[in-house]
């Protein structure tokens, strides 16, 4: 179990950072998130939007107790990464400026199948160690 949590919390957290590490200039539409919007034809009037639904995500993934919403944050997540890997693709951006993106969603990935793997883990009695007095 302590490898298992061990991956998932670095996984997470590394996941988190660059999520919330992109929602932060876009929440604050900063010139440089404008440009790459514009670089990739999409209008700069989305950048709040997408920041803000960023900053929920990583909180949501972040705070305990609420399963359901964490599987929400993992999907909406995962589409924002993808779909900002694909935009960036398909605007005729060369490979070598883009591929070291696909980490991120690989590094998300890795954070879900853990995050499942804690929940088994945790819910499997033999998980819980020896029953004491019986």
């Amino acid at each position: 179990m302590k490898t298992i949590n061990t991956i998932y919390w670095i996984a997470t957290g590394l996941f988190a950072f660059v999520m919330l590490g992109s929602a932060i200039p876009d929440i604050i539409v900063m010139p440089e998130a404008v440009q790459g919007f514009k670089e990739i034809g999409l209008p700069a009037y989305l950048l709040p939007l997408v920041g803000w639904a960023k900053l929920l995500g990583v909180i949501a993934l972040l705070v305990p107790g609420f399963p359901r919403l964490r599987e929400w944050a993992y999907a909406g997540l995962m589409i924002d990464i993808l779909g900002a890997i694909y935009c960036i693709a398909m605007s005729g951006k060369p490979l070598g400026t883009w591929a070291p993106i696909i980490v991120i969603p690989i590094v998300g990935y890795v954070s879900y199948v853990y995050y499942h793997k804690r929940l088994l883990a945790a819910a499997t009695p033999s998980a819980r160690g020896p029953l004491v007095g019986v």
